[in-house]
């Protein structure tokens, strides 16, 4: 199938595609005697992996990891379960670390709403913040 094919088929543009090829996650497609690009089924089952890779959170780096190790003959999946443990602890962490700002922010717009800006100090800037 031609590449406006293959990415629809996948879910991506061209564009896309042409990158994942040029970056190595998709093996160059066979040409035509056009020049055309011609994608088989295994790229489309490859794509559709490296979107929900992406749609994990996995960068492009951890899905080319993946791919060389399957490329290899070996099935990823504990290599796969590690990464996902990491990006599960990295979301935690971020979800604590916005959970603790956004009660900063609370606590900082709680004393901005009940003061008076007429009773501001001159030597602060904000004396909210």
């Amino acid at each position: 199938m031609r590449i406006g094919e293959a990415a629809a088929a996948a879910g991506m543009t061209t564009k896309t595609l042409r990158f994942y090829e040029d970056r190595g996650l998709l093996p160059p497609a066979h040409r035509a005697t056009n020049g055309y690009r011609d994608y088989g089924g295994e790229a489309i089952t490859r794509l559709e992996f490296i979107r929900r890779g992406r749609a994990a959170g996995l960068t492009l780096a951890q899905i080319s990891d993946i791919l060389t190790v399957r490329d290899h003959g070996t099935a990823p999946c504990t290599h796969v379960r590690d990464l996902l443990a990491r990006q599960l602890a990295d979301l935690d962490a971020q979800i604590a670390e916005l959970t603790a700002l956004r009660a900063a922010v609370a606590e900082f717009h709680d004393t901005a709403a009940a003061g008076d800006p007429r009773k501001c100090d001159p030597d602060q800037i904000c004396s909210y913040l």
